[in-house]
């Protein structure tokens, strides 16, 4: 069989490697054979470099003098750009305090691919809907591993699994309506409230029923503070964002957010075995997982009396972490989109307007069931929600770890354990994929354009076989909690100050929101067109 050498262009002709090629191949089972020996992410982009031309011909490669150079995408093979380094602190202070801001700045200075190197921990980000589709694809190339470089590292526990509860649950009625009286009062003593605060007490008022069984009596008084527990969480993401963004040997430090991001995570295992025995000193009865699922009221019911088919459960090591990640996964993100879409009702003309007269139209009231055959109806509120995630994501880093020394799409180098970061609120807002990104539209996604868009163009819970587990959970949640609010509620902003973000917080939210919730008295009536 015929040989031929090949080099990837850019790098050195000595690292050329000999490969056998049958004649008879096509030019694109030539890029796959050539992909699998340099570890191509897409075989497609490769093309061969002749003396004064491209060679298109299999003949013509194996008859050319080799080594022969691949280019990717026309382009030679590099390394992802990185801004200019400081001693000690690298990128630091070319990431922070505004990442979202300087990582824009970043992509639109260096292209699609960048590398920050942040008090030595290196860490690379894309924009480019290709190379998120291919890092969250969990094939040969990537995997959700969580290294050291990992932007959650500091919170991995070797146990934290993921539960789910049942998404037709009455306790999210309940919560929203539970609110009320806290809102009503407030309205009656015309006072503003911070946006993200009260949306943080009804998520995870909510969700710490499902997964604990914990009332947190967050709606029991208009001042009523934030649950240990909640607190605990949020203060835990907030240090993790800290102790992560500053290098490996910072998070080994004896002392400071270190320490203090160990207590807190002690503590709040501490109270997840709390709640456990709490739950059990009523009796727990093993279930096989269905029957369990069926009779448990709550998350740790579930895992107290489920078992497998070997009769045996999981251990307690397993459960305390999975179900604190069940719960700060339930409630932080929830609560974060909960602002923004709270956020665009006060902001964007018209918004409120539509979604009232949509819910109108379709004959709601207070005493309306929310299920989710109703609001697969209300097809403005889906996408002023999707609209939102666009313009507004709260998650921004889920990264995904190199399996092998690799060549993305486009030519960018990437070593083996590197993490890339599809940079989630970059992609939603790259002017290369949207049209007027900036612009709040609800109405593009009836457009062609958008529903002809790259499939990763728009990846607000990530995607692939590792996307988020609690999407449809948390889409139900957000669908119940926003139309009960904006019936019975008309909400005006307070202040007209920018909108600043926590950048040492693990989600982006609002943290200066502040709005007035005036309890309606007449509502529109039915539009022509109503259903």
């Amino acid at each position: 069989m015929p040989s031929q050498t090949f080099y990837l262009l850019g790098q050195s002709p000595s690292s050329a490697k000999q490969i056998e090629v049958d004649a008879s191949l096509t030019l694109d089972a030539l890029r796959l054979l050539i992909a699998a020996h340099f570890a191509i992410v897409e075989p497609s982009e490769i093309e061969f470099q002749g003396p004064e031309a491209l060679l298109t011909e299999v003949s013509e490669i194996l008859a050319a003098p080799g080594p022969v150079p691949l280019t990717i995408d026309g382009h030679e093979v590099r390394d992802p750009p990185c801004p200019k380094e400081l001693p000690f602190v690298g990128t630091f202070f070319q990431v922070y305090p505004d990442h979202l801001g300087n990582h824009q700045r970043l992509f639109e200075s260096l292209g699609p691919v960048v590398k920050t190197n942040n008090m030595g921990r290196a860490t690379y980000q894309t924009n480019d809907p290709r190379i998120a589709a291919v890092a969250f694809a969990e094939s040969d190339f990537f995997t959700k591993k969580i290294n050291e470089a990992h932007p959650l590292f500091a919170l991995k526990t070797p146990s934290a699994g993921v539960f789910l509860g049942d998404t037709d649950t009455p306790e999210w009625k309940k919560t929203v309506e539970d609110s009320f009286k806290v809102f009503d009062e407030l309205d009656r003593q015309g006072e503003a409230w911070n946006v993200y605060q009260y949306m943080l007490k009804m998520g995870s008022q909510a969700v710490g029923k499902l997964t604990l069984g914990i009332d947190f009596q967050h709606f029991d008084t208009p001042d009523a503070p934030v649950h240990e527990m909640v607190h605990n969480i949020a203060e835990m993401l907030s240090l993790n964002k800290k102790v992560t963004s500053k290098g490996d040997w910072y998070s080994s430090l004896p002392f400071g957010d270190p320490k203090r991001l160990r207590q807190l995570k002690a503590r709040i295992e501490g109270m997840v075995e709390e709640s456990m025995e709490k739950a059990a000193q009523g009796g727990i009865e093993d279930l096989p997982l269905q029957d369990a699922a069926l009779s448990a009221s709550n998350m740790v019911d579930y895992a107290l009396r489920a078992t497998d088919n070997k009769g045996e459960k999981l251990p307690k090591s397993s459960l305390v972490w999975a179900l604190v990640v069940a719960t700060g996964a339930g409630f932080t993100t929830t609560s974060s989109l909960l602002s923004w879409l709270i956020y665009s009702l006060v902001t964007y003309d018209g918004m409120q307007e539509r979604l009232l007269q949509e819910l109108v139209d379709h004959g709601f009231d207070e005493n309306t069931e929310m299920t989710a055959d109703f609001t697969d109806k209300l097809e403005f509120l889906d996408k002023f929600i999707k609209e939102t995630q666009r313009r507004h994501n709260p998650s921004f880093q889920p990264g995904r770890t190199a399996k092998v020394d690799l060549i993305l799409p486009g030519g960018y180098k990437l070593p083996k354990d590197a993490v890339i970061i599809p940079a989630l609120h970059h992609i939603h807002n790259n002017a290369a994929l949207w049209d007027n990104p900036a612009r709040f539209n609800p109405d593009r996604w009836d457009t062609e354009e958008v529903k002809n868009r790259h499939k990763a163009a728009y990846i607000p819970f990530a995607m692939g076989p590792r996307m988020c587990i609690g999407f449809n959970f948390a889409l139900q949640e957000v669908k119940v909690f926003l139309p009960k609010l904006v019936y019975r509620y008309k909400f005006s902003r307070e202040g007209d100050g920018p909108i600043e973000y926590d950048p040492m917080f693990q989600l982006i939210r609002p943290n200066n929101l502040y709005v007035r919730a005036e309890k309606r008295t007449k509502w529109p009536g039915k539009s022509r067109n109503a259903v």
